[in-house]
């Protein structure tokens, strides 16, 4: 069996190792021209551990990745609202949550797959399909035909505009900064997270070799991106006065890494698959960042997908498999991941205080949430 996968992310190179452990010949198309992820860091949940140790992945994993020293939601004064130790995630779900650098996760990723398997500059303009296969087009004019073709090119994704063209990304309502900085982890302590104010957030995250992760946000009008050269002096500004280290993070940061981008999702899908075709990872559910779960999502998917397809001929009946295993879901935490934001965004002083004292109050409600998303595996 012959797998055309389209996108070389995160979702396409562990559908790649997932793939060739079942047996299968699984190729990568990717429109760019390296293999070059645009990020900071990324939360890999215990979730999304178990399915990269079940990938071979464990080992390289640890190595690049530093424990969630623990963490929580915060106000933009420091009082923590709900949160749990690293050690008492650890316990619970018998894995730690491990913070990367998404750049050194999808590089460990394409170390791990063969490098001919991996075409990059090719970008599918279309595919077709028939009752013996499924024919994919590029752009250069070459044409490549395989048994299943697998949609893991993102949010603006090729395979679902042709399978659903009614599909495309919707605004959140708020934009997002990212950035790596130089800082010294503090295993004592309380501050790492996410930090909540009126219309702003403000996460950290430790990362290996003396950094630390962070994210901000800003209720916006879709498109109002502030150019390079005056985003750090802009978010000085805006997070003023929030508690230690935030300000230091920002300040840390060098100027021209700081990645700036409107957030997007994708409303639910009914379906990911039609005939040989399926959508994988982003391109099929892609969510906001507010759970740590895009990743942690497509990397469940890839191994689920991997298992439908192990030792069988059918190709229909495992992408329909791969489908009812996957998309209620998937499709929840996105919907989950949404409700999140939203809430988190609120901007009325006195919605916010209300906000604030229910999830101090809720702590076991959340846990319960929690055990849904990180306590299972595939």
């Amino acid at each position: 069996m012959k797998a055309i996968i389209i996108g070389a992310g995160i979702g396409g190179l562990a559908t790649a190792l997932a793939l060739r452990q079942a047996g299968v010949d699984a190729v990568i198309y990717e429109r760019t021209g390296e293999i070059r992820e645009v990020g900071a860091g990324l939360s890999l949940w215990p979730n999304a551990i178990k399915a990269l140790n079940k990938l071979g992945m464990g080992e390289a994993i640890r190595a690049m990745s530093i424990p969630q020293l623990g963490g929580g939601i915060h106000t933009k004064r420091g009082e923590l609202l709900v949160g749990q130790s690293g050690e008492a995630l650890r316990q619970r779900y018998g894995m730690p949550v491990v913070v990367a650098h998404r750049a050194e996760l999808q590089a460990a990723l394409a170390q791990a797959v063969p490098a001919d398997i991996v075409h990059l500059g090719v970008q599918l303009t279309g595919f077709e399909q028939d009752a013996d296969g499924i024919m994919a087009r590029f752009a250069d004019g070459q044409t490549v035909r395989g048994d299943v073709l697998i949609g893991a090119d993102g949010i603006k994704s090729a395979v679902r505009g042709q399978l659903f063209p009614t599909s495309t990304p919707r605004y959140a309502g708020y934009t997002a900064w990212r950035g790596v900085a130089a800082f010294a982890s503090d295993p004592e302590a309380t501050y790492w997270g996410e930090s909540w104010g009126h219309g702003e957030r403000f996460g950290l995250a430790p990362l290996s070799n003396g950094r630390a992760y962070w994210f901000a946000t800003q209720n916006a009008p879709e498109g109002k991106i502030i150019p390079v050269g005056e985003r750090k002096a802009y978010l000085q500004q805006l997070f003023r006065g929030w508690h230690d280290p935030i300000e230091q993070l920002i300040a840390n940061t060098d100027e021209a890494a700081i990645l700036h981008n409107d957030i997007y999702d994708i409303a639910p899908l009914k379906s990911w698959v039609q005939g040989r075709a399926a959508l994988l990872g982003d391109s099929a559910h892609a969510m906001t960042p507010n759970l740590g779960q895009g990743a942690c999502q497509a990397i469940e998917d890839a191994v689920v997908l991997g298992r439908a397809l192990r030792g069988t001929t059918d190709v229909l009946g495992a992408l329909r498999a791969y489908e009812t295993g996957r998309l209620e879901r998937a499709n929840g935490i996105l919907t989950q991941s949404q409700r999140i934001g939203m809430v988190g965004q609120w901007s009325n002083p006195a919605a916010c205080w209300v906000r604030d004292r229910l999830t101090k109050a809720s702590a076991g409600l959340q846990t319960r949430q929690l055990d849904r998303v990180a306590g299972y595996e595939v």
